[in-house]
C-alpha cells in the first residue's frame, strides 16, 4: 500500500488521474461537526490502491483541486456512512458531493441477515482481513508529519477496501432487485445532511 501525504490540497496532476471512482473518508476531532469538531484529515483511495491523504488548512480550508474531483460528477464516490463525511467536507470545503455510493447504506439494505454494518464487518465478509480500529480515537489535528505510521496505515484502511466492498454490496442489490431504492436512498442523504447541518439530528420520520 503506497500512502501518499498532502498538505492543504492535491495536486492537480493527482486530481487529473482519478477516471471513474474514488474511494473516501475523512477523520476529524469529533463527531459533532460543524457545531464544534473540526475536518482534519481527508483519504482518497484509486482504483490502484494508491492512497493520498491531505491535511487541509485550518483557516481557510481551500483545496480546489479536491473540490473539482468531488463535484465531478463522472467520478464515482465511494464512502461508508457517507452522512458524516459528506457533511464533513461540503460544510468545511464549500463544495457539493455529486455521484456517491454509500456502504453502509447499501449494507443496510441488502445484508438483512445480519445487523453488523460497520466498516469493519464488511471488510472482513468481502475482503476476509480483519481491521484494527484502535487508532481511530486520535488526534487527527496534529501536523500529518507527526502522524505515527500506525496513524497513518488506520486511516489508508478505511479507504483501501470500498472499491471491492461496493462491487461485491451492488452485485447483491441488483440480484435482490432493491438497487432502485438504495438509489432513492443517495437522492435522501442530500436532504439528511441539511438536516444534520440545521440541528435536526433525529429521525424526523419517527411517531
Amino acid at each position: 500500500m503506497k500512502i501518499t501525504k498532502f498538505k492543504e490540497d492535491i495536486t492537480s496532476e493527482i486530481a487529473n488521474s482519478f477516471k471513474n471512482s474514488i474511494a473516501i473518508d475523512t477523520e476529524a476531532t469529533g463527531l459533532q461537526i460543524p457545531e464544534r469538531d473540526k475536518l482534519s484529515l481527508i483519504q482518497i483511495c484509486d482504483e490502484k490502491g494508491n492512497v493520498f491523504i491531505i491535511q487541509p488548512n485550518k483557516n481557510n480550508y481551500k483545496a480546489p483541486n479536491l473540490v473539482s474531483v468531488l463535484e465531478n460528477e463522472k467520478i464515482l464516490k465511494i464512502g461508508h456512512f457517507l452522512r458524516f463525511d459528506k457533511n464533513a467536507l461540503e460544510f468545511f470545503l464549500k463544495c457539493k458531493i455529486k455521484n456517491i455510493f454509500d456502504t453502509k447504506i447499501a449494507s443496510k439494505i441488502v445484508r438483512t441477515y445480519t445487523d453488523s454494518h460497520g466498516l469493519k464487518n464488511l471488510v472482513q465478509e468481502f475482503c476476509n482481513k480483519s481491521l484494527d480500529k484502535r487508532q481511530g480515537s486520535s488526534d487527527w489535528n496534529k501536523d500529518i508529519n507527526e502522524l505515527s505510521d500506525k496513524q497513518l496505515e488506520y486511516a489508508a484502511n478505511d479507504v483501501i477496501y470500498l472499491h471491492k466492498i461496493k462491487t461485491e454490496l451492488e452485485k447483491m442489490l441488483i440480484r435482490e432487485k432493491r438497487i432502485e431504492i438504495f438509489n432513492k436512498c443517495l437522492t435522501f442523504l442530500d436532504t439528511r445532511v441539511v438536516l444534520d447541518q440545521n440541528g435536526f439530528k433525529f429521525d424526523i420520520f419517527e411517531h
